[in-house]
Parts: C-alpha cells; sequence; structure tokens
C-alpha cells in the first residue's frame, strides 16, 4: 500500500520487515492534532488492520516529541459550529474503537509531552514505552470539558479508580516514570532509549505467532469493550461541554498564557 499518498499528517516507515512505523507530524506545532491529523488518526487503523503485510506498528511523533493535544484553531472551530463539533466527535469515538479493535498489536513510543488524542493512541496502543522525561497529561478539565477521549474507557482499568480520579480531576501530568509505577504505561526506559526499546518490542511482535497474538489481543480487549458504554457516555459528555462557556473560557486561557477563570457555580 501507498501509505503516504493516502495521509497528510501522518508520515510512514518500514525500520524493519512487518513492522510499520507511524509518524505523527505537525511541525512546528508539537505535532498538535489539527483537523487533517484527528481524522487521519481515527482512520488509519482500518487500513492497517487490511494490509496483510503490516505484522505490528511502532507508533511515535516527530522530533522527539508525542503530541501537545488538540490545535486550538480545531478547539475554537468546535465551539462555534456544531457541524464541526459532531464530525469531531465521531472521529474521537472511531479512533478509540479503531486502535481498541485493530487486530494487529500496536506499540508506542512516548516522549516529550503526550496530550489529549495523542494521549490516547499512546497509552491505547497494545503495549507503551516512555521516556522517562516524557510528560503525560489528559487536559481535559483544564480546557473546561469532562475527561472524555480514552480516559474513562481506559485509566481505571490501567492504574485504579483513585489514581484515575487523582490524575485526571486535578489536572496533574505525569512524567514517564510515575506512569510506569501506577502502570499507565507498560515500560519506562531512559530518553536515548524509547525508539530503540518500542522497536525492538514491535519487531518481537513481528516475529511471533501471529494468530495467537491478535487472537490474545482481542480477547485480552474484551475488557475495554466492556467499558464501551462508559465510554460513550463520557466522549458525549466532554463534547456537550465544548457548547458551554467554560471552553470557550479555558481555551482562551491557554491561548493568552494565564490562569482560567471558570464559573464558579454550577446547575449540576
Amino acid at each position: 500500500m501507498d501509505w503516504q499518498a493516502n495521509y497528510h499528517r501522518l508520515r510512514f516507515a518500514q525500520p524493519s520487515e512487518g513492522v510499520l512505523e507511524v509518524v505523527l507530524s505537525n511541525p512546528g506545532r508539537l505535532n498538535a492534532a489539527d483537523r487533517a491529523m484527528h481524522r487521519e488518526l481515527a482512520y488509519v487503523w482500518r487500513d492497517i488492520d487490511l494490509d496483510p503485510q503490516v505484522r505490528a506498528v511502532l507508533v511515535r511523533g516527530e522530533g522527539g516529541v508525542f503530541s501537545s493535544g488538540g490545535d486550538f484553531s480545531m478547539i475554537a472551530q468546535m465551539t462555534e459550529d456544531y457541524e464541526v463539533l459532531l464530525e469531531v466527535w465521531k472521529e474521537a469515538r472511531d479512533l478509540v474503537y479503531g486502535v481498541v479493535n485493530c487486530s494487529k498489536p500496536i506499540v508506542s513510543a512516548i516522549e516529550g509531552p503526550a496530550v489529549g488524542a495523542g494521549l490516547a493512541v499512546a497509552l491505547l496502543a497494545d503495549i507503551s514505552v516512555a521516556g522517562r522525561g516524557a510528560r503525560l497529561l489528559d487536559g481535559h478539565v483544564r480546557l473546561g470539558v469532562a475527561a472524555g477521549d480514552h480516559a474513562v474507557i481506559l485509566w481505571p482499568l490501567l492504574c485504579g479508580l483513585s489514581k484515575a480520579k487523582y490524575y485526571l480531576l486535578l489536572n496533574e501530568p505525569l512524567s514517564g516514570e510515575e506512569a510506569e509505577r501506577i502502570g499507565l504505561v507498560s515500560r519506562c526506559v531512559e530518553d536515548e532509549q524509547v525508539y530503540v526499546e518500542a522497536l525492538s518490542v514491535a519487531q518481537r511482535l513481528a516475529e511471533g505467532a501471529q494468530s495467537a497474538i491478535r487472537l490474545t489481543k482481542y480477547a485480552l480487549n474484551n475488557w475495554l469493550r466492556l467499558a464501551g458504554p462508559s465510554f460513550d457516555t463520557s466522549l458525549a459528555l466532554e463534547f456537550m461541554g465544548f457548547m458551554g462557556p467554560d471552553a470557550k473560557e479555558g481555551l482562551a486561557s491557554l491561548q493568552e498564557k494565564r490562569r482560567p477563570s471558570f464559573q464558579k457555580r454550577s446547575p449540576l
């Protein structure tokens, strides 16, 4: 398959036989997920699943940075245009289920910041390798919307409900070392070893018994499928929040690099 002909914000390489490398690329923007990248991240897993030459996937960000999360211009459009909001909601849903249902094993190499949609891909990967200096942050509550994307379907299963609540409600960042300690990522290595280790894992998966690996992934991911209703609810609540005043204030404060002034009262 001519991967590069069909994608513009994702770059591709084949570092070894059977391994497809997917690189998030938005130069100068810390690989922020703009409209194009968000759409491509939602649907690339379908193409990967159908390609018989791909036996394992390595996903990383360009330039030693995974992704700074959703592009501000895309978020602004979501707060102002209902049709855009629905389109991005559908992509966010399809991204999560796309990674979960992709039969090929996926390995993430997490360097630098990993936020929002980028963090969703990094943590939904079957095996995640983070550098000690990586900075993982969900970011939704700071923006003024409910933690949707992958957080509710994944974090309680990986690190437990109490840790999930602490980091998601307080919008606390985690280092790669802390993420490994609480079980949020599979491995933590020195920053300069992230790619080497992740590629080694992907190569081992590509060389293994393919049916056994894929069926084991399918069975294990039934834990995530069981949490599907919780995920659907969280995603709907997140996108409902983009229509409210807190999301507009959250976005403005991020753009202006100041503390947000959210509403102190809520009808909830």
